[in-house]
């Protein structure tokens, strides 16, 4: 009963860090608004000047 009790009491304490985990954006841009002119580039992560034709 003590070991059923001290991991349900572990699954609980750990449930907010699980949580904030989940909702991480680690790896995404955070910013992807651009001066005129360029537009944003997924792939390099920068902003890029748009080509004139």
């Amino acid at each position: 009963m003590k070991i059923k009790l001290a991991l349900t009491a572990l699954a609980l304490a750990l449930a907010p860090a699980m949580a904030a985990a989940e909702g991480c954006s680690y790896g995404q841009a955070k910013n992807t608004s651009c001066k005129d002119g360029a537009v944003w580039d997924a792939t390099s992560g920068t902003c890029v000047t748009t080509p004139t034709g």
